[in-house]
């Protein structure tokens, strides 16, 4: 029988009656049920953002298939052991048993379950067994995060050798794009007019469709800079201000002597994310905080600081193990204030009261971030925002402001300057390894030494916006954003920020780092900001770069902004923060 004809058929498994529907879908999660079912192709690619519900839609299309007779088995691929836990727990709620505890040596499944839950790792190691048992019956291989099946050529091989049998493939990735170009096993791609090879999704839903239909939490980024003194490996003492515009290498060692817990940037930073959750938690008494480390030593530093700041000790998730997976589950049950992890919670985990961030991780890609940033976005009732600590580091401001773009994932683009390199300089070693491993990570610190750091608030990022000026931790500024309600509309959140903003002057720390910066670098920091509104501005409106700083020449004359003065620079940016809230 086809299986065309077998779709339409009555279920399969009477006896199975208990199989559920994962209660009422949400419109996107009906939508793409439908589009699924319409098509019934073998290959199916679901980019939705984190938080938006891609485990309950991939469910359903399981307990679909399952009742139709199109497919007897399930078996799903998921980064990390603790996934696997998470999906079996998710599906017994459908009536879909998973068996989360198979080993590769154990050969087959137990024949009480319905199918099994394995990490990408476990497939790579034994494809052809995988193999076997997805030809034994057919299957629906449902593949989460699947951008992991490209880490490398050998685990793009293995999956493609262990699931080119199975009936069907759904392919799960709210991160649609990877570092590098290594293609994605089971991912369709589509050639551009410039000849470059994209992803193709067959349904997708970004994250500020999500935020729109209330989804997802908009998120308040707050940006710190600080003063940074560090030695290198050569013995030389360097010192630099974390927040203003620095050489590549400088803007590197700055960034890791403020993550050592051994300065003052780390402690008042997080003692400012704690003042924020404890402001959270008067609307959402249950909202928690999860710090996210480079290494282990970092991260059990920085749960001693948080015990000193608290009163209570952390919960700390140091490495994928199965100790680990228990202490996430139950800190995700409890009313618990901080958890502190080093890589496990930045992509899948569900803990839905996540609601303040500290990014307190040299980690740069794109993917790692969006990913990070995912844990706190989950909204569970409207209103609730998201609060997520950052360093005054450029490309992580660049990832926050462009929060809502959508990308896919891309072949054969040719790789620019300096793009995606790590941030440390050559003279360290260990570069690569120290993004991917927390034992590489811990290795770099033996060749830098950190001196001394101290914290000052930057700015708050909302919606693309920058709001607030450089003011001293503790100071009347600062607290007054970290005052900000828990529970506010993304229009009340961006209404509330612009009067703030209009109700600012500049304060003496402000007007003190300003005269330190030179002209030709205050120069460059203000044209630096003036092309992240226009970019912002651009995407709001769906109009071209060029054509706004065009549009903001006219209105305020003057030269090209490569020719023009600083006064000139900042009338505009005054005039297109303007533009944000109606006045032309």
């Amino acid at each position: 029988m086809s299986t065309s004809a077998a779709e339409h058929l009555s279920p399969a498994f009477p006896e199975r009656a208990a199989w559920g529907t994962a209660g009422k879908l949400r419109a996107w999660q009906a939508e793409a049920l439908e589009a699924y079912l319409a098509e019934r192709p073998q290959d199916f690619l679901a980019v939705a953002t984190p938080g938006a519900g891609k485990t309950t839609y991939a469910l359903r299309v399981a307990t679909e298939l399952l009742r139709r007779g199109v497919v007897r088995r399930v078996t799903v691929v998921a980064p990390t052991e603790h996934l696997k836990v998470q999906w079996a727990d998710a599906a017994a709620r459908v009536g879909i048993q998973l068996d989360p505890t198979f080993t590769n040596a154990a050969g087959t499944h137990n024949k009480a379950f319905d199918g099994v839950a394995l990490t990408y790792a476990q497939v790579a190691s034994k494809p052809l067994l995988h193999r076997a048992r997805t030809e034994a019956a057919p299957t629906l291989v449902i593949l989460d995060e699947i951008h992991h099946g490209g880490d490398t050529k050998s685990w793009g091989d293995a999956i493609r050798e262990a699931f080119e049998p199975a009936a069907r493939r759904l392919a799960l990735t709210g991160t649609p794009f990877r570092s590098d170009t290594s293609p994605i096993p089971f991912v369709r791609y589509e050639e551009g007019p410039d000849g470059i090879r994209r992803s193709a999704s067959d349904y997708s839903y970004g994250y500020a469709e999500a935020l729109r239909d209330g989804v997802v939490r908009p998120v308040l980024f707050m940006a710190y800079g600080g003063a940074m003194r560090w030695r290198t490996r050569a013995g030389d003492e360097l010192a630099a201000r974390l927040g203003e515009p620095l050489t590549k290498d400088l803007t590197a060692h700055a960034w890791r002597t403020a993550l050592s817990p051994t300065g003052e940037w780390i402690p008042s930073v997080l003692r400012a994310a704690d003042k924020r959750l404890t402001e959270v938690r008067r609307h959402v008494p249950d909202a928690g905080g999860l710090v996210i480390a480079t290494n282990q030593t970092n991260a059990r530093a920085y749960a001693r600081i948080l015990h000193e700041i608290t009163g209570e000790k952390p919960t700390v998730v140091l490495s994928d193990d199965a100790g680990a997976s228990q202490r996430i589950e139950t800190y995700s049950q409890s009313t618990d204030r901080w958890l502190v992890a080093v890589r496990m919670v930045s992509e899948g985990v569900d803990v839905p009261r996540l609601a303040v961030g500290v990014y307190a991780t040299s980690t740069s890609t794109p993917l790692f971030f969006a990913q990070a940033v995912g844990r706190f976005v989950r909204a569970r009732k409207r209103g609730e925002v998201a609060s997520v600590f950052l360093p005054s580091v450029p490309v992580l401001l660049e990832h926050a402001a462009r929060l809502e773009d959508e990308r896919d994932h891309a072949l054969d683009r040719p790789k620019k300057p300096g793009e995606e390199e790590p941030l440390w300089s050559e003279e360290d070693g260990l570069l690569e390894e120290a993004n991917r491993s927390e034992q590489a990570s811990d290795e770099l610190d033996l060749k830098f030494e950190a001196l001394e750091s101290d914290a000052e608030f930057d700015h708050v990022l909302f919606d693309a916006q920058q709001f607030g000026l450089v003011a001293d931790v503790g100071s009347e500024e600062e607290e007054g954003y970290l005052g900000l309600p828990g529970l506010l509309e993304p229009d009340q959140m961006a209404h509330l920020l612009r009067e703030r903003q209009r109700g600012q002057k500049p304060n003496a720390r402000a007007q003190e780092r300003h005269e330190e910066v030179s002209a030709h670098r205050a120069l460059q920091a203000q044209r630096k900001e003036l092309n992240k509104l226009v970019s912002a501005y651009a995407r709001k409106t769906g109009t071209k770069h060029a054509i706004v700083h065009s549009e903001l020449r006219q209105v305020c004359g003057g030269p090209a902004l490569d020719q023009a003065s600083g006064e000139q620079v900042t009338e505009r940016i005054d005039r297109i923060r303007n533009w944000f809230v109606g006045r032309r």
